[in-house]
């Protein structure tokens, strides 16, 4: 290994690999007790570098204008080597992807991630979202199928109720007067160069925040309140090799169900890739039901849940920006929903039933029952947050451990 110690000797005075090494992996410390749900934050990176690696072999052989993007994804699928195995793998990345983000942000409000001093890891991790939701959107329109051409008409033209510059943003963004090959050409430099390069930022910024003032745990304990004499904390163990071989595990289950889906479920019940999309676009024909893939779904339901247009422009932008105010939102004295009281848990368990009600009332036609009962989770989703100042303030609280509980 002598070798080996000359290379990085070499390379470590003039790169700090090792430091680097050591400040991320070996010498940091996260809590011993980590469950099932601590898996999310490496899946997340698993899934964006496969959206990364597939995305630009699909640019090989993708053209980017109206009358060829269609025809170059039935290349793709039909005539490229494995090109049918690429483009599953991107398709159901997109939709794992927002999967393990969901379940990921539902253990931060489970366990209180947001709370100081992480309210800037929460902060950069919605906007790893939102660049997320943009990303996916310039994406969607790219199959140039009958589902993306008219499901991104709808969402762009949704702009045009913003007043006084709505109509000139609207045009600005489509650069044309209809969705066009126009359109298509500028969200595919955005969704393969700019955005990206954003979201990759963010994701870097993100974990260079949470390794700056620590990981969280399931009791929400700060475990670099109680260290030994060389300030290694008594409840932390090294990243590397513990928790980096653990996260193996989760990788391994999350692969062989992803592969499942891909190779034999690979539309997903037509919730990954919609039946329309199998036809090219034609501006003449209208879809029976247009609506967004699933994970836009819950904020499409926000939508048409108010009967004014830019009423529902600014519920849907609010639901998601209601989210980076989270941190100052929860006065409680404790983080973990394991120590908080009826009222926190009763909240959180109807935000998500809330938010899966909506989904699924996204993929729907809508009935006049069916946007009465979007209404009210509508109603329901926005109360956890503008009334947890206030729940959080007056519900009895458990007394927390001093020390990390480990289950065995």
């Amino acid at each position: 290994m002598q070798w080996w110690n000359s290379i990085m000797s070499w390379v470590d005075d003039r790169f700090p690999a090792t430091r680097m090494f050591e400040d991320h992996l070996s010498k940091y410390y996260a809590p011993k007790n980590f469950n099932i749900w601590y898996f999310f934050g490496s899946l997340s990176l698993l899934v964006l570098v496969n959206q990364l690696v597939t995305g630009i072999w699909l640019t090989m052989a993708y053209n980017p204008s109206a009358e060829g993007a269609f025809d170059s994804i039935e290349y793709i699928m039909r005539d490229v080597d494995y090109g049918w195995l690429i483009r599953y793998l991107h398709s159901t990345g997109a939709s794992a992807f927002f999967l393990v983000v969901y379940l990921h942000m539902f253990r931060g409000l489970l366990y209180g991630s947001y709370r100081k001093p992480r309210e800037l890891v929460w902060t950069l991790g919605m906007f790893i979202y939102f660049a997320l939701m943009i990303e996916a959107f310039f994406g969607y329109l790219l199959p140039w199928g009958q589902m993306s051409y008219w499901g991104a008409q709808v969402i762009v033209s949704l702009l045009g109720a913003l007043p006084w510059i709505g109509e000139d943003l609207m045009l600005w963004v489509r650069g044309d007067y209809l969705i066009s090959g126009v359109t298509l050409n500028r969200f595919f430099s955005l969704h393969v160069v700019a955005v990206p390069l954003v979201l990759v930022a963010l994701v870097v910024m993100h974990l260079l925040a949470l390794h700056e003032v620590g990981s969280n745990n399931p009791d929400g304990i700060d475990i670099k309140s109680k260290t030994d004499d060389k300030g290694v904390p008594l409840d932390g163990v090294p990243f590397h090799p513990y928790y980096s071989v653990h996260d193996l595990v989760g990788v391994v289950v999350f692969l062989f169900v992803f592969c499942v889906i891909v190779f034999f479920f690979p539309d997903g019940g037509g919730y990954f890739l919609e039946k329309p999309n199998y036809e090219p676009a034609n501006p003449l024909k209208t879809p029976d039901h247009i609506a967004p893939v699933w994970y836009f779904t819950p904020f499409y339901s926000m939508l048409r849940a108010v009967p004014d247009k830019l009423g529902g422009v600014i519920t849907m932008a609010a639901a998601i920006a209601i989210l980076f105010a989270l941190p100052w939102l929860d006065k409680s004295p404790v983080r973990s929903i394991r120590y908080k009281g009826l009222l926190s848990k009763l909240a959180l368990a109807v935000l998500v039933v809330s938010f899966v009600i909506l989904g699924y009332l996204g993929t729907v036609a809508p009935t006049d029952i069916k946007n009465l009962i979007a209404r009210i989770c509508t109603a329901l989703y926005f109360l956890y947050f503008l009334l947890m100042p206030f729940y959080t303030r007056i519900e009895r609280a458990k007394p927390v451990p001093e020390r990390v509980r480990v289950s065995h």
